[in-house]
């Protein structure tokens, strides 16, 4: 008798599921396959840890969001005597500016203290300048390695387990229903343990304000500190594991997460004892209607490029600095953050938000933006102010800086991750954003937005940029 030798590798089957998702039909078909599948697998809110709630067992899945999201932008003309490789120019081609992204969200209640999650998504468009030119990008839909590399058809976003330990005996809180968010109840005092594939984002560097580019403020900046260089695929995930102590006033959070092989790469690197990303963040909220601050490192590790290397080799060759060509395992970025929300009226749905971050920016950018150090300060109204109960608006402000050694290989023609003009009068990337949300019934928004960028990629010759965008949600 013969014996499979196979061990079961859990990267192996997060890969086969999401290569076989790659396979799926287009939009058309893609639409129709959610559908039927929301049909089949739809349980009312609510009933999920319910006991005696019918004859569907709470382990099986259940649908716990869709959505599909629009955004247009437009940048007119602006002053660009020169540019480069990655430089951020207006692309007049209306189906490269309009990206689209759609999602189907899947939970499962195991054990009472045992939950599955997956999701599935796709994304079709680039962007204008396809997700290039600006250390904060305008559109936090867009993938930055675009559909052209990545293909245009569903793929696996998540697929993880959370494991909770109660620590508080019989106190609970309510939870909704929501994307990756089962309904129920869960203890206030616990130990939160998640494990797979997720985003590093899911965790950290949350803001009530500023922290979702489909409902919020739309550029980089005001979506997470931009000096966290958080680990993660092209596309935002990763594979990694993390462990949580919560209690009301304060959160203790530890994770570790595959990073990609090459920058802005789509491969994980395995080889975690040399390429990892370790972050580690404290939230405390001694009041129970005042801020929110939250304490964030971070440390990278993996095959990155040193600028000022890759300036002596170039120097050595007579060529243009590239840091592609001195990416050596065992390099380290690291830094830190700050993240604060002051809630002010209206429940709390009117507020203030602030961040500001810093990395050592030695090596080059691996995953996120292309900023070494970053600064932001914005504000949320609720539209219950002017009789809009569910309107928001939002303005905010931004500004982003890169290191010396950054400035210098930049000037000499070197092309970053996502900017590079062929040369450099540097100045700090300055941006402004406003938006208005307006809810038309249950399930559909509708949000104009204006972002006005001066020294797009830290370049003082080129710019300013306006940008005029409209975004449209529709969502489950």
């Amino acid at each position: 008798m013969s014996m499979c030798r196979h061990k079961f590798s859990y990267r192996s089957f997060v890969r086969t599921i999401s290569a076989g998702s790659a396979r799926l039909p287009g939009p058309f078909l893609m639409v129709c396959l959610l559908a039927a599948v929301s049909a089949l697998f739809f349980l009312p809110a609510g009933t999920v840890h319910a006991e005696g709630a019918g004859d569907w067992p709470s382990w099986m899945p259940q649908v716990l969001g869709a959505q599909a999201t629009f955004i247009y932008q437009n940048a007119p003309g602006f002053h660009s005597p020169y540019s480069g490789e990655k430089s951020f120019i207006f692309d007049h081609s209306f189906k490269q500016q309009m990206t689209q992204t759609y999602g189907l969200y899947f939970g499962s209640q195991v054990t009472k203290s045992l939950q599955l999650y997956a999701d599935f998504e796709m994304f079709r468009g680039s962007g204008i300048s396809s997700g290039l030119g600006l250390g904060g990008y305008t559109n936090a839909d867009v993938i930055r390695a675009g559909p052209a590399n990545l293909g245009q058809d569903p793929y696996l976003a998540r697929l993880y387990a959370r494991y909770v330990i109660p620590l508080s005996g019989a106190m609970t809180e309510p939870l909704e229903r929501g994307m990756d968010q089962i309904p129920g109840r869960q203890p206030v005092d616990r130990i939160e343990i998640k494990a797979g594939k997720l985003a590093p984002t899911d965790d950290f560097d949350q803001n009530r304000y500023a922290n979702n580019g489909r409902t919020q403020f739309m550029n980089y900046n005001f979506l997470f500190n931009t000096a966290w260089d958080y680990a993660s695929d092209t596309r935002g995930y990763s594979i990694g594991v993390s462990v949580a102590v919560v209690h009301p006033k304060w959160r203790l959070i530890f994770g570790s997460y595959e990073v990609p092989t090459t920058r802005n790469g789509i491969i994980l690197d395995s080889e975690v004892y040399r390429a990892r990303g370790d972050n580690a963040e404290l939230s405390l909220a001694p009041w129970e209607k005042g801020p929110v601050v939250r304490l964030l490192a971070y440390r990278n590790e993996g095959r990155m490029g040193d600028y000022r290397d890759a300036m002596a080799l170039g120097a050595l060759t007579g060529a243009v600095p590239d840091t592609t060509l001195d990416n050596r395992p065992g390099r380290v970025k690291y830094g830190f953050g700050v993240n604060i929300e002051q809630p002010l009226a209206n429940d709390g749905e009117t507020g203030l938000f602030a961040r500001a971050g810093w990395s050592n920016g030695t090596n080059s950018t691996w995953s996120y933006t292309e900023a070494d150090n970053g600064a932001s300060l914005g504000l949320q109204v609720s539209g219950r102010n002017w009789g809009r109960t569910d309107d928001r608006f939002g303005v905010a402000i931004g500004v982003n800086g890169i290191t010396a050694s950054h400035q210098h290989y930049l000037a000499q023609g070197g092309i970053g991750m996502l900017i590079g003009d062929g040369a450099l009068n540097y100045g700090l990337e300055q941006v402004c954003e406003a938006y208005y949300r307006i809810q038309l019934g249950r399930y559909v928004q509708l949000s104009p937005d204006f972002q006005y960028i001066e020294n797009p990629a830290y370049n003082r010759d080129r710019g300013p940029v306006k940008v005029y965008g409209m975004r449209l949600r529709v969502y489950y």
